[in-house]
């Protein structure tokens, strides 16, 4: 048969394109076409189910994945048009075997496995080429079969970061799910909880109660109360309630029937919209960890370590935050009506700036999840016992820290962040939905319009929705209570019943 110069026996080498039949080709390519087209099409079905419930926040996010995904795609394509030419470089001895991966292989045979590529299989890439030849004294740079690892890398850091953001914002949803028992029971005894006949003493309140005591006074063991009060139970009943009636108080109208829960929620889908982009200074991390995890240095052990010990100064910060306004309460001495006042300001945060502690949270989800797909992929290219997992003991170490992060930081403290944060200056109108922002933004125009005929306005700029005082709270209240008529999905505003 013409075109049967590949041989089909166990002895003759791998067969090139046009010796291999016409039906495994087309076949190959119809499967890999067919598993992108359903993905695609996942991805469309998601990003209208949120444009359909109005989740603008969360169909950023899906399109800024479908963009780090088209750039792991490009270097995909980019490492399998230059492989060869990536091939044929040569550098001298001396540095194409330092700072290895793993070091001289020299223990007694069945310490560990050694990697793939030294056993006798013989693996193939896209495009076929003879190895490298070098003069004398020189090495390659990086062999065929190296770049193939590398592709396969590039591919598990695909997967795993679509999976990691799932999780990510499914563990911060159900966590902030759980305040919605409580959202709906100050909805329904709205009146009594802000009644101005209930006269007591700061120091009586439930909020002050549950964070002021002896310990506090010291700075020291304050914040190691405040360290275990993130692990144990990180936002009580008093403490959403406070800070629920402080944001209304502040940023709205004192008194105003407003669903915090669900502003919350939107919130924490602004924040997750941050945390799933790779900015250029996550990559150089990417090349610094490659850069460092030498065989011997233990570098990338002290690396580990990082998340878990920002994910927990971080909880403590912001109880901290919380438990420092009790005390500002407790220290005014006074006798108050209804739900306690609680000072909103940006000095709570490090450096008055709130965006700080989220850009912190940011990094750690991305080293941690890079750090657990770094691990799975070792496993499959070169075995759970290789050189790489010399020392077993402190890689189930690591891999059970990473999993302790993962849970930690999208359960607790982003959700966390996510409610203190609305303790700063200011508040988030991107939260808001796009009529209701329309409705904010004609309001302040027609006033400042108003302003130049009749003189200037007190505050033509204001900072935050609070200093517009109570109209834009009852624009607020009119267009999302609009919205939800119309839509037949009253649950979808952010306004209570």
């Amino acid at each position: 048969m013409a075109g049967g110069g590949g041989g089909s026996t166990s002895g003759e080498g791998p067969r090139e394109l046009d010796q291999t039949p016409t039906w495994a080709v087309s076949t190959v390519c119809g499967v890999i076409i067919l598993i992108s087209i359903v993905l695609e099409l996942m991805i469309h079905k998601i990003g209208e189910v949120f444009t359909e419930r109005r989740k603008k926040a969360l169909y950023e996010a899906l399109q800024k994945i479908k963009n780090e995904l088209m750039v792991l795609g490009f270097i995909s394509l980019l490492l399998t048009f230059g492989q060869n030419y990536i091939a044929s470089l040569c550098v001298a001895s001396r540095y194409g075997h330092a700072m290895s991966f793993c070091g001289p292989y020299d223990g007694p045979s069945g310490d560990y496995k050694k990697p793939k590529s030294t056993d006798h299989l013989q693996r193939r890439v896209l495009a076929d080429a003879a190895p490298a030849e070098c003069k004398k004294g020189y090495v390659p740079l990086i062999s065929l079969n190296a770049l193939h690892q590398v592709h396969i890398f590039i591919f598990f850091l695909a997967v795993f970061h679509v999976i990691y953001s799932a999780i990510t914002m499914m563990l911060g949803r159900a966590k902030i799910r759980g305040w919605k028992v409580w959202e709906e029971e100050v909805i329904h005894e709205h009146e009594m909880m802000n009644d101005p006949s209930r006269f007591r003493l700061t120091h009586e309140t439930s909020f002050v109660r549950e964070h002021v005591n002896p310990w506090a006074k010291n700075r020291f063991s304050f914040y190691v109360i405040c360290f275990f009060h993130q692990m144990l139970r990180s936002v009580r009943k008093s403490d959403y309630l406070t800070m629920r009636h402080g944001f209304i108080s502040v940023h709205l109208a004192p008194g105003m029937k407003f669903n915090f829960q669900k502003y919350i929620k939107r919130s924490l889908e602004d924040d997750f919209k941050v945390v799933v982009g790779i900015r250029p200074e996550l990559w150089a991390f990417v090349m610094l960890f490659l850069l460092f995890d030498v065989h011997g240095w233990y570098v990338t052990a002290v690396i580990t370590m990082i998340p878990p010990v920002l994910t927990l100064a971080i909880g403590t910060k912001l109880q901290a935050i919380i438990s420092d306004m009790a005390l500002e309460i407790q220290e005014r001495h006074a006798v108050i009506q209804g739900m306690p006042l609680v000072n909103v300001s940006d000095r709570h945060f490090w450096l008055s700036r709130p965006a700080l502690v989220l850009h912190i949270i940011h990094f750690i989800l991305f080293q941690n999840a890079f750090e657990i797909t770094y691990f799975f992929w070792i496993w499959y290219e070169f075995g759970l016992r290789s050189c790489f997992h010399h020392h077993f003991a402190l890689i189930i170490i690591r891999v059970a820290l990473g999993v302790g992060v993962q849970f930690l930081c999208s359960y607790i403290t982003l959700p966390l962040y996510a409610l203190v944060t609305q303790m700063g200056s200011t508040m988030k109108r991107s939260v808001f939905d796009e009529q209701t922002s329309k409705a904010l933004k004609n309001w302040h125009k027609n006033a400042k319009k108003k302003s130049e005929t009749s003189g200037p306005m007190p505050n033509p700029r204001p900072k935050t929705v609070g200093d517009i005082e109570s109209a834009p709270a009852n624009i607020t209240a009119s267009v999302d209570v609009k919205e939800g008529d119309q839509s037949g999905k009253p649950g979808d505003n952010l306004n209570g019943p």
